[in-house]
């Protein structure tokens, strides 16, 4: 009865992908943009303000050596209230007509933050302690997240598409309501890549950050 349930889970998330294929490909598009932005940002940043960032993440690296004992219910606090804005600002940005060009921003700057983040580790940590590092923090989470911010965005577009084809109130209703659903089964998801981050990814990097 449970593989039922779970063929069925998949089943719709395939169907939802495949309807929207249009959509998913842009946005996607959209995020792959900003990764390649902050990779360029990093490699074309001045020496100076280079200098303090690889300072300060090196500073990070020790410090979370010396740590004994990791706050793991703050830090998870702290993850979940973040994902919480993101999901009910891209809800929120993806109901309004005018608003989907932010939730475009807001991809691209999700991508940014994710090639930045690649890219500086690579920088200092060389070719192959850097991949290994961003595997190790960043790989988990956002095998969830990823998919579900960029779903979140999809699904504002689809709204959009359809006011724009259908502008009665209960139609225009009715979608919102859809989008609504959509984004709190989402914010689910956002809500499992935290525990994820926190108890699986801070836990494993507490193991192997000696090696860095």
């Amino acid at each position: 009865m449970r593989e039922r349930k779970e063929f069925k889970v998949l089943k719709i998330i395939k169907e939802h992908v495949i309807n929207n294929k249009k959509e998913y490909a842009i946005v996607f598009l959209i995020f792959v943009v900003g990764i390649f932005s902050g990779v360029f940002f990093i490699n074309n940043i001045q020496e100076e303000p280079k200098t303090e960032i690889i300072n300060y993440l090196n500073q990070f690296v020790e410090k979370f050596k010396g740590l004994e004992k990791i706050n793991s219910i703050e830090l998870l606090k702290n993850s979940i209230m973040q994902n919480v804005i993101l999901a009910i600002t891209i809800w929120f940005f993806g109901t309004t007509v005018i608003g989907i060009p932010i939730v475009f921003g807001i991809i691209i700057y999700r991508g940014f933050c994710l090639g930045y983040t690649i890219s500086l580790c690579i920088t200092i940590m060389g070719l192959g302690k850097g991949i290994n590092f961003v595997l190790v923090t960043l790989l988990l989470q956002n095998i969830l997240l990823i998919p579900a911010i960029l779903a979140l965005a999809v699904s504002g577009i689809k709204l959009y598409k359809s006011i724009v084809k259908d502008k009665r109130k209960e139609n225009i209703k009715l979608e919102i309501l859809r989008h609504t659903v959509f984004s709190i089964i989402m914010l689910i998801v956002l809500l499992i890549a935290s525990v994820v981050e926190i108890f699986m990814s801070t836990n494993l990097l507490k193991l192997v950050i000696k090696y860095f």
